[in-house]
């Protein structure tokens, strides 16, 4: 990977969790009926699909920088995916202020694991994203093993969202999307077997907060990004380990666009969170994490 650009001094925060939603062709990154039920679910009605040109926009005003992806499941789902060449084409159009990361559904086998490194070492991906709920698979499946083997090796971050989702949701049977695959604790068992692998475990979990921050305290590369929920709804046990054990852990993520940083931010404001934590989490520990310092 060539050595990031971005001026980390010059930036306010890092947002880790963002999606690049539409191609530059118009495709989106879900099918109309599972995107408009995460619209519901987030109370988003109508929000813009920005392009990633308008992201890196959008965060370059704010001065933050951004991680981006998509999320491949085409293999549960049928919708083509967008492509994760685009995504770091795009990126690297603006690599002040972006990072691109990658999706690759691990039903894929062989072909997602030559994909990865082609990504990582041609096209300067620096991490990837898993849905487990979406891209139907249990995380412990040995059948993504060699993908994460693969992703160890290459030294990038894995962020797995956990937690319920809002794709789906009111849709008859949840338009098919299983919510036990996404409970924290199946991707302990990854923890323990890429024991090097960097884990960001995307969201407050809910209904599997208590699980999250066992993991996350329990292994020392597993982090957890507060993405997806303002802040104000965040359970009181998040806050405490943020405030604590996890200080050094928990990384600022907006879900952006369904929910801007702007909105969680002034909510973030107004939470007990010590003052000489702040600046960890909406900064300073992505920034190690991506390999953006030297520290």
């Amino acid at each position: 990977m060539s050595d990031p650009v971005i001026d980390v001094d010059s930036l306010t925060a890092i947002d880790v969790h963002t999606h690049a939603e539409i191609s530059r062709t118009g495709h989106g990154a879900l099918s109309p009926e599972l995107f408009g039920t995460s619209e519901e679910y987030f109370k988003a009605h109508g929000h813009r699909q920005p392009t990633i040109d308008e992201m890196a926009a959008y965060y370059r005003e704010r001065h933050m920088a951004a991680v981006v992806f998509t999320v491949d499941a085409e293999h549960a789902t049928g919708h083509p995916r967008i492509a994760n060449e685009e995504v770091a084409e795009s990126c690297a159009a603006h690599a002040d202020v972006l990072v691109p990361f990658a999706s690759v559904d691990p039903h894929k086998g062989r072909a997602g694991v030559r994909e990865a490194r082609r990504l990582v070492e041609e096209h300067g991906v620096r991490g990837f994203k898993f849905h487990p709920s979406i891209q139907a698979f249990s995380p412990d499946d040995r059948m993504a093993y060699p993908l994460y083997e693969a992703i160890e090796e290459l030294g990038v971050p894995a962020l797995f969202h956990t937690g319920q989702t809002g794709i789906g949701a009111g849709v008859p049977g949840g338009g098919g999307i299983r919510l036990k695959y996404s409970n924290p604790m199946l991707v302990d068992d990854v923890a323990v077997d890429f024991p090097e692998l960097r884990i960001i475990l995307a969201h407050p979990s809910f209904p599997w907060q208590d699980e999250a921050l066992a993991v996350a305290t329990h292994k020392p590369y597993v982090y957890i990004d507060l993405s997806g929920w303002s802040p104000k709804y965040f359970p009181p046990q998040l806050v405490r380990y943020a405030n604590t054990l996890l200080k050094d852990k928990v990384l600022f993520g907006s879900d952006y666009p369904v929910i801007t940083p702007d909105r969680w931010l002034a909510d973030f404001e107004k939470l007990d969170i010590k003052p000489e934590v702040r600046p960890r989490i909406l900064k300073d520990n992505a920034a190690r994490l991506l390999g953006l310092t030297k520290n």
